[in-house]
């Protein structure tokens, strides 16, 4: 009776040390998926989305097309070339496009970031129809 009373005493620890330690963890895994579609924005964008318009911006910030400090246009005076209009309308570099896959990515894109969707996203947008612009001015 004492070697199992042991025992007992010895599994409710080791899990008493996970619970302390990955509690946290384990147990907002299921609160965090019970509570996702609940949580939009006022616009409706939803997590997935923000994640996706985040990585736009972290692209965007790494080729210096987008200034998070500055309102103003003057970072976007030279020309936006092939590869980060390719980059910013999440399109491979190693594959050629007709007019019509590069029309459709860019409305894929500019469904999230729309200015009637958020107005805070109006510099993303005009980065993005910049984009489609290089990209279709090389085909035609």
């Amino acid at each position: 009776m004492t070697v199992l009373r042991k025992f007992w005493i010895l599994i409710f620890g080791i899990l008493a040390l996970l619970m302390a330690f990955g509690g946290r963890y384990i147990f907002s895994l299921p609160f965090l998926m019970m509570i996702l579609p609940l949580i939009k924005t006022k616009a409706g964008l939803t997590l997935f989305q923000i994640f996706r318009i985040w990585n736009l911006l972290q692209i965007l910030k790494r080729s210096g097309r987008f200034n998070f400090n500055s309102s103003n246009n003057s970072s976007n005076i030279e020309r936006m070339s092939k590869a980060e209009a390719l980059k910013i309308l999440n399109l491979n570099p190693n594959k050629t496009y007709t007019k019509k896959d590069i029309i459709n990515a860019y409305k894929k894109i500019m469904k999230k970031v729309h200015p009637d969707v958020s107005p805070e996203l109006t510099r993303l947008a005009s980065i993005v129809n910049e984009a489609k612009e290089v990209l279709t001015k090389n085909i035609s």
